[in-house]
């Protein structure tokens, strides 16, 4: 089932053929409670966008390449943490966006927000705990199980992060470039911790690890004053929040210009997490954190 928005035109109930202006009732000046927030296994239901072709086709998807093909058998699975920002965050992260795309240079990148859809619908955003990768039919019950059991033996609590520094990363085929947040360490290493429960559950199916040592250096290098050194098994500069995209690739002057931004408002937003998603196929399931005291 697809949602469907409707404009308030749409919505009005005055009829088309009136001889003249209808006087609407007055709303109640206190008005009731509002109402309570979605659950959040609601999002799931609609965490994918409907199929409108089993061909890659750019056209479709603002000139995209799926990193991915359709294969008769192949589950494309992703792990990840979901963010939904408040109102307050999506304005700041908005404001933040629209600077970036804001330059009168031709040759500037166009930048496309990931904040909400076409249809004006808010997105969520994520901080992926695991490369876009691909198991067999056969392995996606075994591998669900696995790493739930990891995630639960390995009593992670639920933690907060603060955004810290702005800058342009690429995907691994270089295909498209995202303007991503970095955010600080977590206390009690939440983030570190979660990736390798990620990729030591991949890797008994065969996957690819995120962050493994010969991309930590490629992608620390793309942050702008990076102030810590990162060790063997410290990844806490590569995790990054996607903001917007790009298919054209950031000059350094403009790297330049993205890291000058003032963040000083971002940096209060306390963005929390309490479960891990893993989305395999077109179905999303979530794996609780231990709540924090």
């Amino acid at each position: 089932m697809t949602l469907v928005q409707y404009s308030e035109s749409e919505s009005d109930s005055e009829p088309r053929n009136s001889p003249g202006p209808v006087k609407k009732p007055r709303h109640d000046i206190n008005p009731g409670p509002s109402l309570p927030p979605l659950p959040a296994a609601f999002h799931n239901l609609y965490a994918s966008s409907t199929r409108v072709s089993v061909q890659d086709n750019p056209s479709l998807h603002g000139g995209r390449t799926r990193v991915i093909p359709h294969v008769e058998g192949n589950w494309p699975t992703h792990l990840y943490l979901e963010w939904y920002p408040r109102k307050d965050d999506l304005s700041l992260l908005a404001d933040v966006i629209a600077q970036c795309g804001r330059v009168p240079d031709e040759n500037a990148p166009i930048v496309h927000s990931l904040l909400h859809s076409d249809l004006g619908a808010q997105l969520p955003l994520h901080i992926s705990l695991s490369r876009p990768v691909v198991l067999r039919t056969e392995q996606r019950v075994s591998f669900t199980e696995t790493l739930q059991k990891a995630i639960h033996d390995s009593h992670v609590l639920s933690f907060d992060v603060q955004p810290d520094t702005l800058y342009w990363s690429s995907n691994y085929e270089k295909t498209r470039w995202f303007l991503v947040l970095g955010v600080q360490r977590p206390r009690h290493d939440g983030l570190n911790r979660l990736l390798k429960l990620s990729n030591d559950s991949l890797a008994r199916f065969g996957q690819p690890p995120l962050y493994a040592s010969s991309t930590r250096e490629q992608t620390s290098a793309s942050i702008l004053n990076m102030s810590s050194t990162l060790n063997s098994e410290d990844f806490s500069g590569c995790f990054h929040i996607s903001l917007a995209w790009s298919l054209s690739e950031p000059s350094a002057k403009e790297r330049e210009r993205v890291a000058r931004i003032d963040l000083r408002a971002l940096r209060g937003i306390n963005v929390g997490f309490d479960s891990v998603k893993a989305k395999i196929g077109n179905v999303v399931g979530s794996i609780p954190l231990e709540k924090s005291l």
